[in-house]
């Protein structure tokens, strides 16, 4: 039987954005293991759930133990196919399979090189110098923002290199609410019905910027609000800076909760994230319809520059951030046309459409592999 074996920093990454592509290659008889890391997750999809001990930190002696761990699994169980995801995952996935007599072909999804130009030259040059190490065993490298992708042609980072729209958007997890469902979380968070809100979903992280909103906020109406969802080392901090600003009362932080109700509640979807692939939340907020204000780097130009489906503004540049905002607030019409346009311009990034695309990129590697025909799959 041929085998493929999954690999990630965390259960969530693959639980979030894998799965469907998990159950395609069961569907084809493949054996599907899954190593990962973080905090443990039934992933019961799959065959075998291997624990591997990933950290954040590139340079932990835990990462180092992983390799050694990744290569004893993958003599063990002989795979056919490696998926590398994350970065951290996959550079050291690949490195244990450096040198190593009958590989099995590696396939790299590159969900966003974390090395751009806003980033330091000693970080840039650390990031991109592990990719050009492991380029060697990657088979197959996937992109999935036009940067990443002609970086990665440069400098030669995979033997085939392609461009994908991201891991697919799954209508079936988009939940539409009702009226009085909104208005009802609304009453849950104290936000009266003729407030604008601002909505973002991201990790609380240094990448995530979400210092960036709340300083946007001081420059806005009364009258708006943000809600800035999700958990991370930088929640607290954040928490206490808007305390400090004075803006604790109009800044929202729900934690970890189910997305949909949340768009479907806001008026406006922002980012000011550093750097991105190709982001699920602005992909999320323009299948919900809302207008986007997000920052100009790589990821959200792919998703919003050329089909005009949101405003930018420079990474960190909060009172343009603040300017653009209130564009929208001040012309809800305005608003809307731009919302009609995100809800067009999602369209190719939704699953049903993503799903035979990657899988025509893993056909380059292993000819035997059908393209699914939709009407089979049960998305």
């Amino acid at each position: 039987m041929q085998s493929i074996l999954f690999t990630a920093s965390t259960y969530s990454h693959i639980m979030n954005f894998h799965i469907p592509y998990i159950e395609e290659f069961k569907r084809q008889g493949f054996k599907v293991d899954v190593a990962c890391g973080g905090k443990k997750m039934d992933i019961s999809q799959a065959d075998e759930v291997i624990h591997i001990s990933f950290e954040k930190s590139m340079t932990s002696p835990k990462n180092f133990k992983s390799v050694r761990e990744l290569r004893n699994l993958i003599k063990r169980n002989n795979y056919t196919i490696i998926s590398c995801h994350t970065s951290l995952a996959a550079f050291f996935t690949r490195l244990s399979v450096i040198r190593m007599k009958n590989r099995p072909l590696v396939v790299n999804t590159a969900h966003g090189y974390l090395f751009n130009e806003l980033e330091s030259k000693n970080k840039n040059i650390i990031l991109s110098s592990a990719e050009k190490m492991v380029a060697s065993v990657t088979d197959l490298l996937m992109t999935m923002n036009e940067w990443d992708a002609k970086y990665a042609k440069k400098h030669k980072l995979g033997k085939y290199i392609s461009e994908i729209k991201g891991m697919g958007l799954d209508e079936n997890k988009l939940q539409k609410h009702t009226q009085q469902e909104t208005d009802n979380l609304r009453k849950q968070l104290g936000i009266s019905e003729d407030k604008f809100v601002l909505v973002y979903a991201a990790e609380f992280s240094k990448r995530k910027s979400q210092q960036v909103l709340i300083d946007v906020m001081a420059y806005l109406p009364e009258d708006i609000s943000l809600v800035l969802a999700g958990q991370g080392a930088l929640y607290e901090q954040c928490k206490q800076y808007a305390d400090k600003l004075g803006l604790s009362h109009r800044i929202y932080f729900p934690g970890q909760v189910k997305m949909s109700l949340y768009y479907s509640m806001a008026d406006l979807a922002v980012s000011s994230s550093k750097s991105e692939g190709l982001p699920f939340n602005i992909m999320e907020a323009m299948y919900y319809g809302l207008p986007i204000v997000a920052s100009r780097i790589k990821g959200h130009t792919d998703l919003l520059e050329q089909s005009n489906a949101g405003l930018l503004y420079n990474y960190g540049d909060f009172e343009t951030c603040a300017k653009q905002i209130k564009r929208i607030y001040d012309n809800r019409a305005f608003g809307e046309m731009i919302a009609e346009k995100a809800k067009m311009a999602v369209k190719p990034y939704m699953l049903e459409t993503v799903l035979p695309s990657v899988m025509k990129e893993y056909k380059k590697l292993m000819p035997q592999l059908e393209i699914p025909n939709l009407e089979e799959i049960n998305l």
